[in-house]
């Protein structure tokens, strides 16, 4: 039996908004054809606007950058945010920051936004939509903290760590929701909009 619609999102082509080689590998994972490139915009940054704003802003703003470079593909775009006592944590800008970053989310429950951008350049539409995941620290010593900032880089993730593939994953004590989308693509949320779009 044949399911149309769903072999249709397999035969299409798409761009993905980004050089994130986790995005990238999330992407690989659910078999579908695309092209990394990277958006190349500033993006905004406030520790104080509503997380979901910000997502927005900066996943559209993404998505709309490349958009005139392909105009018979789908983009794909996306943007990830730390959330936690009203403070946004985006990605740290530097090893300072890092550390304050971390030591903020040791031994608390956080939220992790990821907001995402659809432009199907074949028929005009675009959709936006957003996951969130709560993520609960243990509590963490200094010496883990600088351990993880000497020999991984948490400057290029959101909230100064990393839930894959690193030393990160060592802080997480329990996570309610969409894993996926801590690690930056929530998979579900993104099938379900291609299946709209």
């Amino acid at each position: 039996m044949r399911h149309p619609e769903i072999e249709k999102i397999f035969s299409l082509e798409y761009i993905l908004a980004s050089k994130s080689p986790r995005r990238i590998s999330l992407l690989k994972q659910i078999g579908i054809n695309f092209k990394s490139v990277d958006s190349n915009v500033n993006e905004f940054e406030s520790n104080y606007h509503c997380p979901v704003s910000i997502v927005k802003h900066n996943s559209k703003l993404k998505a709309y950058a490349i958009r005139d470079r392909f105009k018979n593909r789908i983009i794909i775009a996306a943007d990830t945010v730390v959330y936690i006592n009203k403070l946004v944590l985006h990605k740290p800008a530097n090893k300072k920051e890092a550390f304050r970053y971390l030591k903020i989310l040791s031994n608390k429950f956080h939220t992790v936004y990821t907001g995402i951008y659809l432009i199907n350049n074949l028929n005009n539409k675009e959709i936006f939509d957003y996951e969130k995941t709560k993520v609960k620290f243990r509590k963490l010593s200094d010496n883990e903290i600088r351990y993880y900032i000497k020999y991984y880089n948490p400057t290029d993730k959101a909230g100064a760590y990393g839930i894959q593939e690193d030393f990160g994953c060592l802080f997480i004590e329990k996570v309610v929701g969409d894993y996926y989308n801590v690690v930056g693509l929530p998979l579900t949320k993104l099938y379900l909009n291609l299946l709209r779009i």
